[in-house]
């Protein structure tokens, strides 16, 4: 469709710098943790640029935020666009903020042209989609897929000490403006726009990622078990070096899972030796494997690979290895008609695209076990997020603002959204 709307470039620029201005850090980037002071001055001041447009505002128990322009048709589900506000403790002033930022801009550009659309649209600023103050990430879309809170999650710390049930009352008391809203209600669709965080569109000079799914990811702790000894004075025979049987394990994994799959992930994020001397031989080592595919069945088959790398280079070690899987969630597939609704945007405002899947996290991993879902992504320099140097050419967020407009309304026009 023909879309007499069109992003206001400078207007979106400004509310970039306005909003890297809170919590920003010396260095560049910004440190918004979720539902912390921050991350609150952020949330009040999408909903105050809402309120002067005349645009209702709303938060679910879980502190999403939701700002509605209504649709002529009131009985229609909406139509949702965003991303989230909350940062990494060191991060960049575009993961995150870039998505919601342009989505609230697609409202100004609909209000600013006088158009309307059939079914309302809502940006949505999800609650602790980073999980670095609060564990686990994605915690807004989580719950609001699963239309409840897990009751789990009230006894959770943050890394400050903070319990989370207290941060987010407080969050929920910090924004009267808003009207209240149950917890998942029904919705004809979701559209997410966020950077690539990672250097594929940069590298071949494409401007546009439609994303067609997320990648599984599975999270292993592994610990093996041999026998501390002296240092200096145990000979090789008589070793039974926890340290020596993970690094054989790990030098055959890096060796063979990889460079045979280019698909695949494996990356050991932690690892501990105990008692941790430095003339002592370990007694155990401890390390976390992260694991991801965008195919169910090759992740099955690459965890195996893990446990038999492992059990088949402790016995010659004289150790022993305990795998536990701490984290399993299962590849997404995105919304074939949703996706075909990107393209055809892409082929309106000619701009160049690829099919992606991703390799991170996103609250539209969730959205998309209840609605149809898609993203999109732009380039981000040396790939280089979760960071205080992450940038975004203005061209690229300028790009992506008119690339979720103009999807949202092939969306909507198609009626794609509809299961």
């Amino acid at each position: 469709m023909i879309c007499s709307a069109d992003i206001n470039a400078a207007r979106l620029l400004k509310r970039l710098d306005d909003f890297a201005a809170i919590g920003a850090t010396p260095a560049g980037g910004v440190n918004r943790a979720a539902l912390g002071r921050q991350d609150q001055a952020a949330r009040a001041l999408l909903a105050g640029l809402a309120l002067e447009r005349g645009f209702r505002v709303f938060q679910d128990p879980l502190a999403n935020l939701f700002i509605r322009r209504d649709g002529k048709n009131g009985s229609l589900a909406p139509f949702l666009i965003g991303s989230h506000l909350d940062s990494q403790p060191t991060g960049g002033r575009y993961d995150g903020a870039l998505g919601t930022l342009a989505a609230f801009e697609v409202l100004e550009a609909l209000e600013d042209a006088g158009l309307e659309t059939e079914a309302s649209i809502e940006v949505v600023a999800w609650t602790n989609e980073e999980g670095s103050r609060f564990a686990p990430g994605a915690m807004g879309s989580m719950a609001f897929s699963l239309g409840h809170i897990p009751q789990n999650w009230q006894d959770i710390r943050g890394t400050d000490g903070v319990f989370w049930r207290d941060a987010l009352a407080e969050t929920l008391a910090a924004l009267p403006v808003a009207e209240q809203r149950p917890l998942g209600f029904p919705i004809s669709g979701y559209l997410e726009l966020h950077i690539e965080q990672g250097p594929s569109l940069e590298n071949e000079d494409i401007p546009i990622g439609i994303v067609t799914g997320v990648q599984g990811t599975r999270w292993l702790d592994i610990t093996v078990t041999g026998q501390a000894a002296h240092a200096g004075t145990t000979q090789l025979a008589f070793r039974r070096d926890p340290m020596m049987a993970v690094t054989h394990a790990l030098h055959t994994l890096y060796e063979t899972i990889m460079p045979e799959d280019g698909d695949a992930r494996l990356t050991v994020g932690r690892i501990t030796a105990l008692p941790g001397s430095v003339n002592a031989i370990p007694g155990s080592v401890s390390l976390s494997i992260d694991l991801r595919h965008p195919q169910s069945d090759r992740l099955d088959k690459i965890e195996a690979q893990v446990s038999e790398a492992f059990q088949s280079s402790v016995a010659p070690h004289g150790c022993k290895a305990d795998i536990r899987r701490t984290f399993d969630m299962s590849p997404a597939r995105f919304f074939q008609p949703v996706i075909e609704g990107v393209e055809r945007a892409a082929r309106h405002l000619r701009l160049r695209f690829k099919h992606m899947v991703s390799g991170a996290f996103h609250d539209a991993l969730y959205v998309a076990r209840i609605a149809p879902a898609a993203m999109i992504f732009v380039p981000c320099r040396d790939g280089l997020s979760h960071n205080e140097a992450e940038y975004v050419e203005p061209d690229h967020c300028v790009a992506g603002a008119r690339m979720l407009l103009q999807s949202a309304l092939e969306v909507i026009s198609a009626g794609a959204g509809k299961h």
